[in-house]
């Protein structure tokens, strides 16, 4: 085993291992009497599922956050979203940049592992625009929460909402404290609305695409480009993952809009416009935020087939977001397409993707659903649920969304360690097999092999 490939191995290890260890200390502080409101302490499955959830930014929960958490516990979940949202290794190396630790060449490697990046170079750079890029964005999103929530709670608790609400909607958690509705009771505001759908999908983006977003706006300021000329100069990841995103967000909304219009039970009542708004943050939150402003129990089942979609989708490589990734789906239908086609190879906006990375995507698509279908009989087996239900719960785990049809207080204790393991495959699963993929091969690949006279199809 050469060097390179140790270094491989253990970063490939180690992501996970951070991950499980990050769950296993929030479980403890959890379960501590004083992270519970009232008397008491909370039960070990409720402190490692909350955990999990936080830590994997999903926005499952078996208790009401606002109400079963004392502020202590609620601070801890904050911590836990954030960590996960940006990464454990990611903050690790934010804390060592920050007392002037320089990177080893191992822990290089595990970041640009972690980030699922090309090159190492610039990485001290990439980390310092990731933290100094969150923190501007979540206190953007802060600030325009603060004008609804502290005239509505007062100063202290108005910021203190504002925050949590910031954070958890920019890692795309899902949790938050405002009470037992999600954001049902805001679903006519529009700063409210607004304000989630921006910082959802620029958690959903990816640092890459802010970043040459940035680049080229610097650039057309100097040389005088219009903003056109400007877009045009991005690079052809950063176009695709625009258009992709705005593609899946319109479908969504048009599915949602057509399929819940006369539905009295989530925008059937509301007005024109209003019935816009709420579906097109359905479908912004159905791609791996959680946070809800129409009863998903009264979703009719077409937009549940739907919604199940966009979660297996998920955001963009190098964000908060999960599933399976819009770029990685898109080299897979890319893929057929060109076959279909008789192309040679997989282009778009005039550059290819190489054969190692539909290989890679193609894997990670097979093996998320695999992982969710398995999930999803499982969770049928041991608990009493319909097939609607079940599969909105598994894909929401895996793709770490947070929705529910109000299912997950109601599992069983072994249906909520089924939804626990799901959660933590969906965060570090699409990672680890990445990473897994990424391997330059094995020496069986020096070994050729005769033509197999097989059929498909």
């Amino acid at each position: 085993m050469n060097k390179q490939t140790k270094f491989k191995l253990q970063s490939t290890q180690l992501i996970p291992l951070s991950f499980l260890a990050a769950i296993l200390i929030g479980t403890v502080l959890l379960l501590l009497p004083v992270a519970k409101a009232g008397e008491g302490s909370a039960s070990f499955t409720t402190a490692f599922f909350t955990s999990t959830t936080s830590i994997c930014v999903t926005g499952l929960v078996v208790v009401d956050t606002f109400a079963y958490w004392s502020l202590f516990g609620k601070i801890v979940i904050l911590i836990l979203i954030q960590l996960g949202g940006l990464g454990i290794i990611a903050v690790t190396s934010i804390l060592m940049l920050a007392i002037h630790k320089k990177f080893s060449l191992y822990q290089s490697i595990m970041l640009h592992d972690a980030f699922n990046l090309s090159s190492l170079r610039g990485l001290r750079r990439f980390l310092r625009a990731v933290f100094k890029g969150t923190i501007i964005v979540e206190m953007i999103g802060a600030f325009f929460y603060m004008t609804v929530f502290i005239p509505e709670f007062g100063a202290l608790k108005g910021i203190w909402y504002s925050v949590f609400t910031a954070v958890s909607a920019f890692c795309n958690a899902g949790i938050d404290i405002l009470g037992p509705n999600s954001l049902i009771d805001y679903n006519h505001n529009v700063v409210i609305m607004l304000t989630s759908m921006f910082l959802i999908i620029m958690g959903g983006l990816g640092y890459v695409v802010w970043f040459d977003f940035r680049r080229v706006m610097k650039e057309g300021r100097d040389k005088g480009f219009s903003f056109a000329k400007r877009m045009s100069r991005l690079g052809e990841h950063s176009k695709l993952v625009l258009v992709v995103t705005g593609i899946l967000i319109l479908f969504g909304s048009v599915s949602v809009f057509c399929m819940e219009y006369n539905n009295p039970d989530t925008i059937g009542k509301m007005s024109p416009g209003g019935k816009i708004l709420n579906s097109v943050f359905q479908s912004v939150t159905f791609r791996t935020a959680g946070f809800a402003s129409v009863s998903q129990q009264s979703l009719t089942d077409g937009t549940c087939a739907v919604g199940t979609l966009l979660m297996f989708i998920g955001g963009s490589p190098v964000g908060t977001a999960g599933g399976v990734k819009t770029i990685t789906l898109f080299a897979v239908i890319l893929n057929s397409v060109a076959f279909i086609r008789n192309r040679n190879e997989n282009v778009v906006f005039g550059r290819k993707f190489t054969s190692e990375l539909i290989h890679k995507a193609t894997a990670i698509v097979s093996v998320s659903f695999f992982v969710t279908f398995f999930m999803l009989i499982l969770l049928m087996i041991t608990n009493n649920v319909s097939l609607v239900d079940g599969m909105y719960e598994t894909f929401s785990a895996t793709a770490t969304v947070g929705l529910s049809r109000a299912l997950t207080p109601c599992l069983n204790l072994v249906g909520r360690w089924i939804i626990i393991v799901s959660m933590f495959l969906g965060r570090i699963g699409p990672i680890s097999m990445a990473l897994f993929f990424n391997f330059s091969g094995s020496e069986k690949n020096k070994v050729k092999y005769a033509k197999g006279n097989f059929f498909v199809g």
